[in-house]
């Protein structure tokens, strides 16, 4: 479990095909604080280590999160979010991510602004309400605005300077986390014999 406050930005070393999925090398200075078996997400999503060294570290993402997700598209060179798993004695300073993504949608910058909109389907809109949370390549944010299939969020300068959104261009495809709160009671909810829009 994550909180989405990203720890550090990596970079893509290296990605192939092996371990039954896309194995990928990754570069980054909290590499040392890492062991085999771990948990760490990244860009949001999930993964458990399976080599760690002085300054990068393996991961292996298997069909099923590659279909869900964009690491499929994660080129050498390209900036990944990184946060190790939280810890129970830690601040919950973000919100409740899970690391397991539940969709991926395109983002759009608004001009002139940090302001990003992110382009939703109608099925997914009762998972989402005005200030409420939701995790973009793992980053813990804040719903500003809601329209009939989009939301819109700000970027605040400490996020944006020490994440990897600023890389972030309009069109390009971001993992997208639910907040898992509201997908329980979006079930709960639902009429027995209604279909319900999982993520």
């Amino acid at each position: 479990m994550f909180t989405g406050i990203i720890e550090a930005v990596g970079r893509i070393k290296h990605a192939c095909e092996g371990g039954g999925g896309r194995r990928i090398r990754i570069s980054a200075d909290l590499a040392t604080e890492l062991a085999p078996g771990q948990s760490i997400a990244v860009n949001g999503v999930c993964l458990s280590v399976e080599l760690a060294a002085e300054q990068e570290f393996e991961v292996v993402a298997v069909e099923e999160t590659l279909r869900k997700s964009t690491l499929d598209n994660l080129e050498p060179g390209s900036p990944v979010n990184l946060e190790r798993a939280m810890r129970l004695q830690d601040r919950l300073d973000g919100h409740l991510v899970l690391g397991h993504v539940d969709t991926t949608a395109p983002v759009h910058r608004i001009r002139g602004s940090r302001l990003y909109r992110v382009q939703l389907k109608r099925a997914h809109m009762p998972y989402v309400i005005p200030t409420g949370s939701i995790a973009l390549d793992g980053i813990s944010l804040t719903i500003a605005r809601m329209a009939d299939s989009s939301i819109t969020v700000s970027i605040i300068p400490y996020t944006y300077e020490h994440t990897a959104c600023s890389a972030w261009e309009s069109g390009r495809l971001v993992n997208v986390e639910f907040d898992a709160v509201g997908k329980y009671v979006a079930r709960h909810l639902a009429r027995p014999g209604d279909p319900i829009p999982l993520p």
